[in-house]
């Protein structure tokens, strides 16, 4: 499928279109091309939109993930100050005579990755989901106190 046709002109989508035509093709397939773990990767992070707020005392992530329950979702931090927040949206089980004609919405896994700043503390974040949008809310730590000038006595010998 062309991005293109679809009205995304993005390089990081033109760079997502290469990864998708290539990845079936593993005849003369070089050693450093993307796995196929990457390119499920990539296009979970690409399907998942987000927004990022500052406040004065916080970073609100928030994403919609309509029709997920608290147990589909996960919000992990990795190496001290990445914000990961991945799952998966399972296809319903088809019953009896029940068959889609259309499915449009998307199915499987899905990740967001974040680089948390500094003073982000990894300590005090909080996670809810309600209505199917995802609020992440990370505290930030309080500014350093300024260094205050260290006196050193003087002895006269």
């Amino acid at each position: 499928m062309d991005l293109r046709l679809m009205g995304i002109d993005a390089p990081l989508f033109h760079t997502l279109q290469h990864i998708m035509d290539t990845a079936g093709d593993d005849s003369d397939k070089p050693v450093n091309d993307p796995s196929r773990n990457y390119v499920r990767d990539a296009k979970a992070m690409a399907a998942t939109p987000a927004d990022v707020k500052e406040y004065p005392n916080s970073y609100v992530f928030i994403v919609d993930m309509p029709g997920l329950k608290s147990g589909d979702i996960k919000v992990q931090v990795e190496e001290g100050n990445a914000l990961l927040i991945s799952g998966e949206r399972k296809r319903e089980e088809e019953k009896d005579g029940v068959k889609y004609i259309r499915m449009e919405r998307r199915v499987g896994k899905f990740m967001r990755k974040f680089t948390l700043p500094e003073n982000a503390n990894t300590d005090a974040i909080s996670a809810v989901c309600q209505d199917g949008v995802l609020t992440v809310t990370v505290e930030k730590l309080p500014p350093p106190e300024p260094k205050k000038p260290k006196t050193i006595e003087v002895k006269i010998a």
